[in-house]
């Protein structure tokens, strides 16, 4: 494993797929801009990233196939055949919610995730090429490409499994913040005019304070979803931007208005005490 790890790592710095994979992720995030598709792809509504839920079903399926090819027997033969097409229909889906994630990464991650979609793509090839030599009756070469293909869609969950594991792409940036449960002074009150916004820290843990309307709203001024700073972003209508990648936050309560972000921002309750603003991580 360790060499599978240092080849990961050697990927990271290949910039030669730079040229490839800079525009190649503009044109992605042009197609997935529009709030409705960008929501859905990345499982906004659904609480964390769409894609690896959609991963298991093509992997369990080719996965079930090649194993009713090898020890299932004559009459396994047409669910075999069922599960490998049963794949490659959800694959489809499975690939533009890995797109749609792979647009918002950048540098190591970004070549790491190119090479993962091209050997996802080249593993899909395989299988439905299996799935055409079936059908035209060539079983034995189908179930060939059916077992290659499945060594290199081990190879790209190899890579997926890096982007995540190593490389903390679409997991929740927040998730090991130490957050005070207790009343913590941050600013004092006078510091903060109506209309503004300042990041401050509450114990170890960074807070966007604004002020709106007269009331004090507190979010973690890092963005679940890339580890965006909020402070720079832009707030207007209820709402802060992720100046990354565009997530959209309301500041009353965390809740996400527009991904990709998928975790809703932790929040804070406030109040003015002594002449200062206090925090304290809502439950």
């Amino acid at each position: 494993m360790a060499v599978l790890h240092h080849l990961a790592r050697r990927l990271e710095q290949l910039d030669a797929l730079d040229p490839v994979a800079a525009p190649l992720a503009r044109a992605v995030g042009r197609v997935v801009r529009p709030r409705p598709l960008r929501n859905l792809l990345s499982g906004t509504n659904l609480g964390h990233p769409l894609h690896p839920v959609l991963t298991d079903v093509p992997i369990g399926a080719w996965g079930m196939s090649v194993l009713l090819d090898n020890v299932g027997g004559k009459l396994a033969e047409p669910a075999a055949d069922v599960l490998l097409a049963a794949g490659v229909a959800a694959a489809v889906p499975t690939a533009a919610t890995g797109w749609n994630d792979w647009s918002d990464t950048y540098g190591p991650a970004r070549r790491v995730g190119l090479v993962h979609a091209g050997v996802n793509v080249t593993a899909l090839s395989l299988y439905v090429a299996s799935l055409i030599a079936r059908r035209s009756g060539q079983r034995r070469r189908g179930k060939g490409l059916s077992l290659v293909a499945l060594g290199v869609l081990m190879a790209g969950g190899y890579l997926g499994g890096h982007l995540t594991f190593v490389k903390a792409v679409n997991v929740n940036h927040t998730a090991f913040e130490d957050r005070p449960r207790e009343w913590t002074p941050v600013l004092p009150d006078s510091e903060l005019a109506e209309g503004a916004h300042r990041k401050v820290l509450a114990g170890d843990a960074p807070v966007l304070l604004c002020r709106e309307a007269g009331e004090v709203l507190a979010l973690a001024s890092t963005c679940s979803h890339m580890g965006g700073p909020l402070e720079e972003g832009r707030i207007a209508d209820g709402c802060v931007t992720c100046p990354w990648h565009g997530s959209t936050f309301n500041l009353a309560d965390g809740g996400i208005v527009r991904g990709p972000a998928s975790t809703p921002q932790p929040s804070y309750d406030t109040r003015v005490n002594d002449g200062h603003i206090e925090v304290r991580a809502r439950h």
